[in-house]
């Protein structure tokens, strides 16, 4: 099996006639990509950016981006408020996510023990979801809004799917709680005029506010609790 990594460089590359039947694009840039006259039945795309504000993706002339932000929206209440800008639309809508997450730590609760652990297709296990939202807090809230440089050990970030670290559940679900009620504290108080201060992007020069920090966390939330319910419903029996 063909196997091509980030050093291949496969910018305006052409296949024509090509068998991609079963290929698997992870963590992959496709922007731009143009199909025609492709047999695409069975696909399963998972691509978050495609319903922020300017994301597109056609298919057979249609504009689908915007149908697929508002399914998401009907499927998980709370979603749609995750661009608030003001302290109490923030408030609410930091309220929904904490709301859905309690739910979806019940449900593993209530599994088989070990579940938390179960990676699905190589995706992070549910243990391993909790721990990158601990990351995200402490880069976007913890270093870039309250300009902290210390990390929680158990903060997992990109790029290291499939680790097999398993630290206890419930050091895990501790360290959760922690960075959840970081943000729960910050809301509180936030006055409009501190949502406007200016903030460093932690991964580029890219200008940010306090109030563009809290909605990449909420984007965070959001995301990663649509993937881990995705893979509890897989490991779920029926």
């Amino acid at each position: 099996m063909a196997k091509f990594g980030e050093s291949d460089d496969l910018v305006g590359a052409e296949f024509v006639a090509a068998n991609l039947r079963g290929a698997r694009f992870v963590e992959s840039d496709l922007r731009g990509v143009v199909m025609r006259g492709v047999d695409i039945q069975g696909a399963d795309i998972d691509a978050p950016w495609i319903v922020e504000p300017g994301g597109s993706l056609t298919v057979n002339g249609v504009e689908i981006a915007g149908y697929v932000d508002d399914e998401l929206n009907r499927r998980f209440p709370g979603r749609s408020e995750r661009r608030a800008k003001d302290p109490d639309g923030l408030r609410a809508a930091w309220a929904a996510v904490e709301q859905t997450w309690a739910a979806a730590l019940e449900r593993v609760a209530n599994m088989p023990a070990g579940t938390a652990d179960v990676s699905v297709g190589g995706e992070w296990s549910f243990a391993q979801t909790l721990r990158h939202l601990v990351h995200a807090i402490d880069l976007w809230l913890g270093r870039s809004v309250l300009e902290r440089e210390d990390f929680h050990p158990l903060g997992l970030s990109y790029g290291v799917a499939g680790s097999t670290e398993h630290p206890p559940y419930a050091e895990v679900l501790e360290a959760h709680a922690s960075r959840f009620g970081m943000v729960r504290d910050l809301l509180a108080t936030v006055t409009p005029a501190e949502l406007e201060t200016p903030r460093k992007n932690p991964h580029s020069s890219s200008p940010e506010t306090t109030g563009s920090c809290l909605r990449v966390i909420l984007e965070e939330g959001w995301e990663h609790y649509r993937f881990a319910t995705r893979d509890l419903d897989t490991i779920e029996p029926h």
